[in-house]
């Protein structure tokens, strides 16, 4: 796996422990939104639905869900989105190296 690969895994599993409280809160800062526009996001990339649904490993569902505001992503899955955000060539190729 590359380092950045390797560098956007454990960054993922560190905002995943510090989500879901097993991590030490003082060993390392991460602020996740209590919301996330996830229909800018994918806009932002140009994909369909579709597209962003089978790249990323999202259901087709939940992301529709998520993009008519009948819900909202948990606290794993909005890093998750951050990342992509911030990173969608990377986060793509860890996918595609896993």
């Amino acid at each position: 796996m590359s380092k950045v690969a390797d560098g956007i895994r454990r960054g993922l599993e560190e905002a995943l422990s510090y989500a879901e409280g097993k991590a030490d809160a003082g060993g390392f800062r991460v602020h996740i939104p209590a919301t996330v526009d996830v229909k800018a996001i994918r806009a932002k990339l140009g994909f369909t639905q579709e597209e962003f649904a089978g790249r990323f490993g999202f259901n087709i569902n939940t992301l529709r869900h998520w993009e008519q505001g009948l819900r909202q992503p948990e606290g794993p899955a909005r890093a998750y989105l951050l990342v992509i955000d911030r990173a969608p060539k990377a986060v793509q190729d860890a996918l595609h190296a896993a």
